[in-house]
């Protein structure tokens, strides 16, 4: 395995490791429903996370990465990213020839701050640097207006809407899907490592 950490300005994204805080830290994320709200499951508990965590490294072990599946912490909280406990999630799970889909989750005290904008743009060097992707593509509800901004201020265009994809909690959800071109893309804001 080739570690994945990229660096931004003011946020890093690394892998899991299996640790006590990075449970905790999973878990405080998605343990918590109004996190949870536009994702495809509910709260989860913490046993449900240390077990997303070993999923996690077993799949970044995979010889044929396709899933990337990576924690997100702040830089001005510890000296190296591997220390710092994450705030959210960053992931990116290729399909197809060229293609991923991407996505980004954050702890509730961390929105609001442009942390979601910095973790795409990063997931967008990562896919079109790195594994030389041509296309991305993300899945958003269809009330989820912050996520839409985001996309949308990177350049990411509307294809389309996917009528009753999610059911969650006895009821049928329609989402947005965005995508970006390798060659809609301005370039790097920040500048990743590994692979």
């Amino acid at each position: 395995m080739v570690p994945v950490r990229l660096t931004g300005p003011r946020l890093a994204v690394r892998e899991y490791h299996h640790t006590e805080g990075d449970v905790d830290a999973l878990h405080a994320l998605f343990g918590d429903p109004e996190v949870t709200r536009y994702l495809p499951f509910g709260p989860s508990d913490r046993e449900d996370c240390a077990d997303q965590v070993e999923l996690y490294l077993e799949e970044a072990m995979a010889e044929e990465r396709d899933t990337y599946r990576l924690a997100v912490t702040r830089l001005a909280d510890a000296e190296e990213p591997d220390d710092a406990m994450p705030i959210g999630q960053a992931s990116l799970t290729l399909e197809g020839h060229r293609a991923g889909w991407l996505g980004c989750v954050l702890a509730r005290e961390s929105w609001g701050r442009g942390y979601a904008g910095e973790i795409t743009d990063l997931l967008c060097g990562l896919a079109f640097g790195l594994l030389d992707l041509h296309r991305l593509a993300a899945r958003v509800a269809v009330d989820n207006a912050a996520s839409v901004k985001v996309l949308t201020g990177l350049g990411f265009r509307r294809e389309g809407r996917l009528r009753h994809d999610g059911f969650k909690d006895g009821v049928w959800s329609d989402s947005y899907v965005y995508s970006l071109l390798a060659d809609e893309w301005p370039g790097p804001a920040v500048r990743a490592e590994g692979g």
